[in-house]
């Protein structure tokens, strides 16, 4: 992943560049990433942050549905992005136990059959264990609680990687 020391070096990409670097900042989501790019130019890093973060939290609710259609199963999912591939594997999802697996697929199909779209977690931070503690709590959610909570969790993954990406 690239990483960015200024906002001179933000404002100075051209557009393939900006959207190579922030397009995944929000899973395979290039179309935030284009209109921060349409924002430019940023005085700070701050304030490209909340740009890009704006952006997101007045989404549509079929755009945000898209978005975290974009996201992967966790722990089962065999193609992921580099940063969904890191941040699950800092997480040691790519390490789960058969027992883990099949909880893991069982409550991802569960969920998805529920809710429509996958379990999106930030796993940044997170074990295994907290991990699945959260999942089997939150597929007990209605929609609109759940659909607000993804939204949540959409926003700390994309803070996480902005903040990896800029520094």
């Amino acid at each position: 992943m690239k990483t960015i020391n200024s906002i001179k070096k933000v404002n100075q990409l051209s557009e393939n560049e900006f959207i190579g670097t922030f397009g995944n900042v929000f899973e395979k989501t290039n179309w935030i990433a284009n209109k921060a790019f349409n924002s430019k130019p940023y005085k700070d890093f701050d304030e490209f942050r909340s740009t890009i973060i704006t952006i997101y939290e007045n989404s549509s609710k079929e755009d945000c549905l898209k978005i975290f259609n974009a996201h992967p199963e966790l722990a089962v999912e065999k193609k992921l992005t580099e940063d969904s591939h890191k941040e699950q594997k800092g997480a040691n999802l790519n390490r789960c136990n058969n027992e883990e697996f099949s909880e893991f697929k069982n409550l991802n199909i569960e969920y998805r059959n529920k809710f429509g779209f996958p379990f999106i977690i930030a796993v940044k931070g997170k074990n295994k264990k907290e991990i699945l503690n959260n999942f089997r709590k939150r597929i007990k959610n209605e929609i609109n609680l759940e659909f607000n909570e993804a939204k949540e969790q959409v926003k700390k993954i994309a803070t996480f990687r902005l903040n990896e990406i800029i520094n």
